[in-house]
């Protein structure tokens, strides 16, 4: 249990989307999220994660949110967010030729959302707050978009979507992976969340111990919700207690192709 938090394993997955652009068959996005960075226990997942990633060659990398803890009285609180700059600053080792992306947690939210962007954006990472951008690669492109935190209350999703062309593949980033249930109604293609740590602690036979509010449905792993794919990463980082228990730390590599069965 204490040696599991240290132990990122990396899960590949192949996922077919029917608006996938056939000229990025094979798109590559290393996925990672909940990273609660702390000078004595969540940076080791995450100083060995980024040798893991390079090794990988993603070409675009993902950061599903929570780069910081917040504190235990739920306020704004500019010492646990001090959190984000070291937190940042390992972050920019990694490196894909399409960049690396971000969206905000609920622990960056009630911390301090913009103290973390800002310390994101200064080392490179950019961040989506409720917006959507163009990624491209040899005449082909698709749309790479991120809502803000959804237990925030400011996660707009129809704003995000709002300039995207009819019939492109779309890709979401949203931390909590419940929220898929209201995005299935929307044009997108593939959510990409985490906000559950796979619960941590995982037990034969039962669910896990303790699921945060919009992680209790689609708790790790790939779903699909009506036309929607779903993908839920378990986390680099803990909360609380410093254990995991049959729930190692992830780096999510995702191969991207279209499928011949349309969306």
């Amino acid at each position: 249990m204490l040696l599991a938090p240290n132990r990122p394993l990396i899960v590949r997955q192949e996922m077919a989307l029917g608006r996938w652009p056939i000229g990025l068959d094979g798109f590559t996005i290393a996925l990672l999220s909940d990273f609660h960075y702390d000078p004595y226990f969540s940076v080791h997942p995450l100083k060995t994660a980024i040798a893991m990633v390079n090794d990988l060659h993603p070409d675009l990398i993902a950061l599903a949110g929570d780069f910081v803890s917040m504190p235990w009285s739920y306020q704004n609180d500019d010492a646990a967010a001090e959190s984000a700059e070291p937190c940042a600053r390992l972050l920019r080792q990694m490196r894909a030729p399409h960049g690396l992306w971000a969206v905000m947690g609920n622990h960056d939210y009630f911390t301090n959302p913009r103290r973390v962007t800002s310390a994101l954006q200064s080392e490179g990472i950019k961040v989506l707050a409720n917006q959507s951008v163009a990624i491209e690669r040899d005449g082909a492109r698709f749309w790479l978009s991120g809502v803000n935190d959804v237990l925030s209350g400011t996660a707009q999703l129809d704003q995000t979507l709002l300039n995207i062309p009819v019939g492109e593949a779309t890709i979401l980033l949203a931390h909590e992976p419940d929220y898929a249930d209201f995005v299935a109604r929307s044009p997108v293609d593939l959510q990409l969340s985490g906000h559950s740590h796979g619960g941590q602690v995982r037990l034969p036979f039962v669910r896990p111990l303790y699921l945060p509010d919009l992680a209790r449905k689609y708790p790790m792993g790939m779903y699909r919700i009506g036309p929607l794919t779903l993908y839920t990463n378990s986390g680099l980082g803990t909360v609380g207690l410093p254990i995991r228990l049959n729930c190692p730390p992830e780096i999510t590599l995702l191969t991207l192709r279209r499928s011949s069965a349309g969306r």
